[in-house]
């Protein structure tokens, strides 16, 4: 008769196959996301203010996650927060985020979650010579987000290639100043300093118009030849991968953020006054937010106008064949470009 074989060893090795395979489908349980400066981060400022993503994460079964809320000045920052793995999501501009999609292609794969919104960017100045780009000198400072890398720097390199020619899109960039929105703003109205001009953002650009003296410069529809997407959410590939029902509630609960804003404008607006600790009024926000030149959509728009730019120029060596291929799937059904 033959010895009966103990079924402990069996069992021993399920139970580290369970243990390993859980381990492996196991998510984060904490989240760190990123936001700048301006009511066109209001989804995100609508998603932490209503705790969005830890509901949206319950609900999926994840349990209780943490989530973490930082604020950066520019996207530069942002971008070496994500590539250190202190953010899994970012936010800012398109140059930013393309600069960096080009970038890590090739490794963690970075890519957008999402669109954010379309607003007009501003180049305002209290110089009263400066009437269009041509006019500015030596003597003039234009503070933006981050030099050269800012969508508000790649835009002003756009608008002085128009300008000044093929090969001249930095001809401007020695006049340039990284500031934070509400830095620059500052500086601006301050009346007095170097910094005499601003590329800036909504709110910051039209409480700058509000001033006797200040103008506007540029417009940067008038760049892209119409309405564009200023902002846009991005994470990596490497984590939307470990992480997929985590990335999925964060989908979600962005959706929800941005369908909250279109839904009742003047809420949107107290929120933003009393997240932002902004000084404005609820009526001036929510005037901005009725803007039909601004509008809160994940669809992406003119993209790719960046993207041709900025890989003409040499600035990003890999170009993608078009918008879709630097969004996650969520995004690719919608009417981009």
């Amino acid at each position: 008769m033959k010895p009966r074989k103990s079924g402990i060893p069996l069992l021993i090795a399920a139970s580290l196959f369970f243990a390993a395979s859980t381990h492996a489908a196991a998510e984060v349980k904490e989240v760190r996301i990123a936001q700048q400066y301006g009511i066109s981060y209001l989804p995100l400022m609508v998603m932490e203010e209503n705790k969005l993503l830890e509901k949206e994460a319950k609900a999926a079964g994840l349990g209780d996650i943490e989530v973490k809320w930082s604020k950066f000045a520019g996207g530069n920052v942002m971008n070496d927060a994500m590539l250190s793995g202190d953010l899994q999501f970012a936010s800012g501009g398109v140059g930013p985020f393309v600069t960096l999609w080009s970038k890590t292609k090739s490794n963690i794969g970075v890519k957008a979650v999402a669109a954010m919104n379309s607003m007009p960017l501003f180049l305002t100045t209290r110089n009263p010579a400066v009437k269009t780009i041509k006019d500015f000198t030596e003597k003039d400072k234009i503070a933006l987000p981050a030099v050269k890398v800012s969508i508000q720097a790649i835009t002003l390199q756009m608008a002085a290639e128009k300008a000044f020619g093929p090969g001249q899109q930095n001809k401007l960039d020695a006049f340039t100043v990284t500031q934070s929105h509400p830095d620059g703003m500052a500086a601006l109205l301050s009346g007095s300093g170097e910094i005499n001009s601003h590329f800036t953002s909504p709110p910051f650009q039209y409480i700058e118009l509000q001033k006797p003296g200040i103008h506007t410069v540029l417009n940067s529809y008038d760049v892209t030849g119409g309405p564009h997407t200023f902002n846009v959410v991005w994470a990596s590939q490497k984590f939307a991968d470990a992480n997929p029902k985590t990335f999925a509630a964060f989908v979600r609960a962005f959706d929800d953020a941005i369908a909250t804003i279109n839904k009742d404008k003047k809420a949107a607006a107290e929120l933003y006054i009393k997240v932002a600790k902004s000084k404005d009024t609820v009526a001036n926000i929510e005037k901005m937010l009725n803007d039909p030149e601004i509008e809160f959509t994940t669809t992406p728009k003119k993209i790719m106008t960046y993207v041709d730019f900025m890989s003409r120029i040499g600035m990003i060596k890999v170009k993608p064949a078009s918008w879709k291929e630097m969004f996650f799937p969520n995004a690719q059904n919608l009417p981009g470009s």
